[in-house]
């Protein structure tokens, strides 16, 4: 039986792909299920897993929740089990990318806020559609759209249904990259690596800090961060003897 949520890991990037391609990757419960199963193993591994990139196989990351499902009925394994599973991907230690080309619509799009940096193809397109089928938001939309957009845009977006190009998405701040679909792969290859070449200990730390400060005033913020940050990570000093070396090399 064909994987809806496939794996791959390489050099301490595990790649997770949305594979019902015939679907257009069309969000329904079974896809939910293997995706939590693959959070799940990858929270687990701090040392094999350094970055993860989440993406869609085919033509798109998405084209959003599976209205068949909802017409039928769904059966989730326990309630709001989609939210949290959107919850656990937002809130793994390690850094997480969005690689955005194609439909990014509605439910998609909330799965694709998840991630700690989005990248897009310019032949993205992004979308709220919940006012136009009747339905509000479960997933998290109300609350990470706006933190990623401000309040205004995310109005914008859920009032009035409409589609945005990766362009627009790097303008309103909703896409961190965008580039030509040609140029996608290399672009996700070359900013995998650069992340993965700096401390996995910092990289989380500071996704950590982040978090734990988000919304805080900025005096309770800065106490956060001097008394409960993380502190030096186990390959400070590696790092630093590598980098001494190195200049000493060309300095001689």
């Amino acid at each position: 039986m064909t994987s809806l949520v496939t794996r791959e890991d390489r050099d301490g990037l595990a790649t997770l792909t949305l594979n019902r391609p015939e679907k257009l990757n069309s969000l329904n419960v079974e896809m939910f299920i293997e995706l939590d199963r693959h959070i799940a193993s990858i929270e687990k591994d701090l040392d094999g897993v350094g970055l993860v990139i989440l993406r869609g196989a085919g033509k798109c990351f998405s084209a959003g929740h599976d209205l068949g499902d909802i017409a039928e009925g769904e059966r989730p394994p326990r309630p709001n089990f989609q939210a949290t599973t959107i919850e656990r991907l937002a809130t793994l230690p390690q850094p997480v990318i969005s690689a955005v080309h194609g439909h990014c619509y509605t439910g998609a799009l909330e799965l694709a806020l998840a991630g700690d940096l989005l990248v897009a193809a310019q032949s993205a397109k992004f979308a709220d559609t919940h006012a136009k089928w009747s339905l509000t938001p479960v997933w998290g939309m109300s609350q990470r759209l706006p933190r990623r957009v401000g309040v205004p845009k995310a109005r914008e977006m859920m009032f009035t249904c409409r589609t945005y190009t990766g362009a627009e998405a790097l303008a309103m701040g909703l896409a961190n990259i965008c580039v030509a679909d040609e140029e996608f792969d290399a672009t996700l290859a070359a900013l995998a690596a650069s992340i993965l070449a700096n401390s996995w200990f910092s990289n989380r730390a500071n996704k950590k800090l982040l978090a734990d400060t988000d919304g805080l005033p900025l005096g309770a913020g800065l106490a956060h961060e001097i008394y409960c940050s993380e502190g030096v990570g186990p390959d400070m000093q590696a790092r630093i003897a590598a980098f001494t070396n190195k200049t000493a090399k060309k300095q001689a």
